[in-house]
């Protein structure tokens, strides 16, 4: 049961962070990206005094990951495919010249709504946060969540180097 306290939230962070990548604007390039997040429990369904691991996407520091983002996902995507974990999805998605909006939604094990917002600018680099409201479901026990995730996101250049893209979802 421990595991799944930690992994239901990780999911949700991992599919937050792949949103700031695909929330980017269609002039993108190929190559890799660094997004840096931080994530912050406003009600946290943790058990009080729980130490996070100090590599935790959720113990309350920045958490750096590299994705490599091919010419394939910015055609379909305009960027890195949406991960969902969870069954959590995007809608209601606006679009403007620097920025976008949209819902965030989850079913299942984290049942909740949020909204994402991002900015970007014309060098690569996005501006993200994310707040999630919602219930997880731990065997019989439903324990409310609220968190916030902040997010920038760089282009490192063309060259992912060692990093793997993502998988690409099925059509």
């Amino acid at each position: 049961m421990r595991k799944t306290r930690l992994w239901i939230p990780a999911g949700c962070f991992v599919a937050a962070t792949a949103m700031l990548l695909l929330a980017q604007p269609s002039n993108r390039h190929p190559g890799l990206y660094e997004a840096t997040s931080t994530m912050t429990f406003q009600q946290s369904p943790f058990p009080a005094g729980m130490q996070m691991p100090a590599n935790s996407p959720f113990g309350g520091g920045p958490h750096t990951s590299q994705v490599c983002v091919t010419q394939e996902m910015i055609d379909r995507y305009d960027g890195a495919p949406p991960q969902s974990r969870g069954d959590c999805r995007m809608s209601n998605m606006n679009r403007t010249a620097n920025g976008m909006t949209a819902d965030w939604t989850c079913t299942g094990q984290m049942d909740g709504s949020g909204k994402v917002t991002t900015s970007w600018t014309g060098d690569g680099t996005s501006n993200t946060k994310v707040h999630f409201t919602g219930t997880m479901h731990m065997g019989q026990r439903a324990m409310p969540v609220e968190w916030t995730m902040e997010s920038t996101s760089v282009f490192k250049g063309a060259d992912c180097g060692s990093v793997k893209p993502i998988p690409m979802p099925a059509q």
